[in-house]
Parts: structure tokens; C-alpha cells; sequence
């Protein structure tokens, strides 16, 4: 029988991760299929015993539910724990939900090699992403400084995932952070607005926004044109997919296939 897996959140239509997994899918010959799940905020629980109606093996999570999704799971993996959100469930033989969180995996997989000797960090943001971002960041002892339009909201995030060496601040003075930094991090959803920060000059330091399409191409023109190396969430998207894929199958499917039909795709609806 099918196996039915899925993506759910709110807004969910422009996710690529069908075209991942199924992608995936076809390539390895499984009998399974990949949904997009539009579940409306506050219904997460609700959604989950619907689903499990159905032949139903796992699903990710995003906007709004991954809070959500950690408190309905039975069991946790420490990742997901530390990071306070899930964005892959899985449903065990015993009926109950195993919660983990690729997001962060997926971060470093698509970021590349970092040097704790040189490397610092600077991060948009304080919601669900950076806090997988900052995780990831501090596994490998970068110096991270954490910039959200409330800083008690940045604090907290520091206080919880952060160092003694993490700092926070204000976003709309992030000029003022980003002298010393050699990667900048997008986590905000300021893209679906339009917003765009204005950079000083990069000189070829990294930035890399979470986003990807038409909600990032702003912000990346501009990085690019002011001297940054600009990267896209592509790479991320497709790298905890692809974590999240193994832990339900037991199998690392090919990143580059995937990654190629997400930038196809891309292109086609710029």
C-alpha cells in the first residue's frame, strides 16, 4: 500500500517539498507519495489524528505548527528538545509521534565548512529558523550575535541556545554588528513584505538568507551588488529534507538531483 507522507503548514502552496521528495521518490522506485498539507493555525493536533486515518508515515512541519508539533510527539530527540520546535514527525509502529528537528543539520550541510578561529556570525531574527541556525552554529563554536526587532525575544534565544560570548541587539541598527562579521544570516520572513536591509560593503563575505524565489531575489540583488556572496535557502530546504528522508527510510537520496529540480523550478516561476 501507499505510503502517504507530507509537508504541513500555513501558507503551504509554494513549498517545493513535494517536488523533493517525490522526486526521490521516483528515483529510488518507493510506493510512496509526498503532500502538501494547508492546516490552519491552532488545528495541528486535530490534522495529526486525521491523518493518522491514513496510511500515513511521516510528515515535516513549518510555519506555524513546529511548536506544535514538538508538544503532540510522544517521544523527542534531543536535537528537537534543545532547539524547543519540531519540523519531522514520524509515526512508530506503537502509534506515537517521534519528533525531530532537521532544520538544523540541514543548516550546516548547506552553509559548508566554518572556521571557529575566524568565522563570526551575524543573525536576523529570533523565531523558530534562527533558533535551529543558532544551535547549529554553536555545535561547531561560531561566534554568533543575534539581531530581532525585540531584543528580549533575541535574549531569550541567546539564554537558552547561545554562549557566553553570544550577544544580541536591535535588527535596525544591524549596521553596526556587521564590521567584524563574516556571515550574515537571513531568518526573517521580511522578504514576504518586500523589505529589504541595506548592507554596507561585503568584500566577498558571506550572506545567506533562509528564503528562496521571489520572496529572497530582492534581498540577495541587493547583497550581491553591494559585494557579498549571496546564497539562497535552496541548499538548506533540500539538505533537511534529505535528513528527514533518512530517518524515515533508512537511505541518504541524492541531494544534487533534488537541489537541480528546486532550482529549475525556481527559475520558471521568477
Amino acid at each position: 500500500m501507499t505510503k502517504l507522507l507530507g509537508v504541513i503548514g500555513d501558507p503551504i502552496a509554494h513549498s517545493l517539498s513535494p517536488l523533493i521528495h517525490n522526486g526521490w521518490f521516483r528515483d529510488l522506485g518507493f510506493d510512496a507519495n509526498y503532500e502538501a498539507m494547508q492546516v490552519a493555525d491552532g488545528t495541528f493536533g486535530a490534522a495529526l489524528t486525521a491523518l493518522e486515518t491514513r496510511n500515513i508515515l511521516g510528515v515535516n512541519v513549518t510555519l506555524p505548527h513546529k511548536q506544535a508539533a514538538l508538544k503532540a510527539a510522544r517521544t523527542v530527540s534531543q536535537r528537537a528538545a534543545a532547539i524547543g520546535a519540531a519540523n519531522t514527525l514520524t509515526l512508530a509502529e506503537n502509534g506515537n509521534w517521534h519528533a525531530d528537528n532537521t532544520d538544523a543539520p540541514g543548516f550546516t550541510s548547506a552553509i559548508g565548512e566554518l572556521d571557529p578561529n575566524t568565522d563570526k556570525a551575524v543573525i536576523f531574527g529570533a523565531g523558530g529558523s534562527a533558533r535551529a541556525v543558532v544551535f547549529a552554529l554553536v555545535q561547531v563554536g561560531i561566534d554568533t550575535v543575534i539581531l530581532n526587532r525585540t531584543s528580549a525575544k533575541a535574549k531569550t534565544l541567546a539564554d537558552d541556545l547561545g554562549t557566553e560570548q553570544t550577544r544580541v541587539g536591535a535588527i535596525d541598527q544591524h549596521k553596526e554588528y556587521l564590521e567584524s562579521a563574516t556571515i550574515v544570516i537571513n531568518t526573517t520572513s521580511a522578504g514576504h513584505n518586500g523589505f529589504v536591509f541595506e548592507l554596507p560593503r561585503g568584500e566577498q563575505r558571506r550572506f545567506f538568507d533562509l528564503s528562496y524565489g521571489s520572496v529572497a531575489a530582492p534581498q540577495l540583488r541587493h547583497a550581491s551588488e553591494m559585494g557579498w556572496r549571496a546564497q539562497d535557502g535552496l541548499g538548506m530546504l533540500v539538505g533537511q529534507a534529505a535528513y528527514s528522508f533518512e530517518s524515515w527510510f533508512g537511505e541518504w537520496p541524492d541531494t544534487k538531483s533534488a537541489l537541480r529540480r528546486c532550482e529549475m523550478a525556481v527559475r520558471a516561476a521568477l
